[in-house]
């Protein structure tokens, strides 16, 4: 389990890619800090692999919190906690399908490599470098789920446009059920967040974490 945790603990310094050439990679990278993913996304790179296995192991999900137990130290979180830990919008979109049609139409063209429009589930290589590069990102740091690693699934395409064309989505509630996904017994969810959630248990008094 250790090395899917750190193979999980992707991190975006954004300080150092606003000096890329590429005028299109610099905006991709605008746009996830205008949707409201900066924190989420460049938070503070720490790694704790015992108390992060040990989180994983004890968690679950017990009235919408997540709760667990590091070293008999007590661990909730509420989505309260992780949306203002990150700094996360709580508000407008939940739900992908919401998306609007003339946008997902207009995100077809744009992220297409070639004259031709794109499907909402595409190859990765059909994608322009900066779109291929957001679709990484999502995969790795958002979704963390396994499957074909060149493919686009419509759920991520359907974020790619809501972050390219700003509409707003209400991150908290999306990233949280992720999270509880994670840790509910018998899901199929990927473990991610590793930073993230190394990031929340730093937070909480008392506990210690090790190296």
């Amino acid at each position: 389990m250790a090395s899917s945790l750190i193979s999980s603990s992707h991190h975006i310094d954004f300080d150092s890619v606003f000096g890329f050439d590429d005028a299109e990679l610099v905006q991709m990278f605008e746009s996830l800090i205008t949707t409201g993913l900066k924190v989420f996304l460049g938070c503070l790179a720490v790694f704790y692999e015992a108390a992060l296995t040990e989180f994983f192991a004890n968690s679950s999900v017990r009235n919408g919190v997540v709760v667990s137990t590091i070293r008999g130290t007590a661990i909730e979180i509420s989505e309260e906690v992780f949306s203002t830990t990150f700094e996360l919008p709580t508000e407008c979109l939940t739900d992908l399908s919401e998306v609007p049609k003339n946008l997902v139409f207009d995100a077809r063209s744009l992220f297409s490599e070639s004259t031709e429009q794109v499907s909402v589930s595409c190859l990765k290589k059909e994608l322009k470098i900066a779109y291929h590069l957001l679709s990484d990102i999502l995969a790795k740091t958002i979704y963390v789920k396994a499957g074909s690693f060149d493919a686009v699934t419509r759920d991520r395409f359907m974020l790619m446009t809501a972050i390219t064309f700003d509409v707003k989505v209400n991150w908290s509630s999306l990233l949280f059920g992720i999270l509880k996904e994670m840790v509910t017994p018998g899901s199929r969810q990927a473990k991610g967040y590793a930073i993230q959630i190394c990031v929340l248990l730093k937070n909480i008094p008392g506990l210690e974490l090790g190296e």
